[in-house]
């Protein structure tokens, strides 16, 4: 089995090339502030297809700079912190690797379910960036 080669501090796991918080308040809090969607990944360090997310689509530079569009959160699915349980609960997430995009408020713009490869990973993410525009001229 091969583990995901995470690392992380206080405040921020590392996937691939970029910075995720792990503070699910904080991320909410910016991106109500800065007015930009959240991207909250949801992952394992037993995850093969997480490590395939690290290694062929995080690292690369075009999906960085995509992803400074986003609040970005990592939530450990082994983890029992609340605030990830509670994002668990609430976009029913039972495996790993998923992300859902929301707004600021909670509503899902996107959905990703399983491993998207850097092509379909960026569409989802215009989708995303789309979907918030259009929602702002409402």
């Amino acid at each position: 089995m091969n583990a995901a080669p995470t690392l992380s501090d206080e405040n921020y796991s590392y996937h691939g090339d970029t910075r995720w918080q792990t503070n699910v308040s904080a991320a909410e809090a910016t991106a109500a502030a800065e007015d930009k969607p959240i991207i909250v990944y949801f992952w394992t360090t037993w995850c093969t297809y997480c490590e395939d997310y690290n290694r062929e689509v995080y690292a690369d530079p075009a999906v960085q700079s995509e992803l400074d569009d986003f609040v970005k959160v990592a939530v450990n699915l082994d983890s029992d912190a609340p605030a990830g349980n509670r994002l668990q609960r609430k976009y029913n997430v039972d495996y790993p690797p998923q992300h859902v995009i929301i707004r600021p408020d909670g509503e899902v713009l996107v959905r990703i379910n399983g491993y998207a490869g850097k092509s379909d990973f960026l569409s989802y993410l215009d989708a995303a960036k789309s979907e918030y525009a259009r929602g702002k001229r409402q």
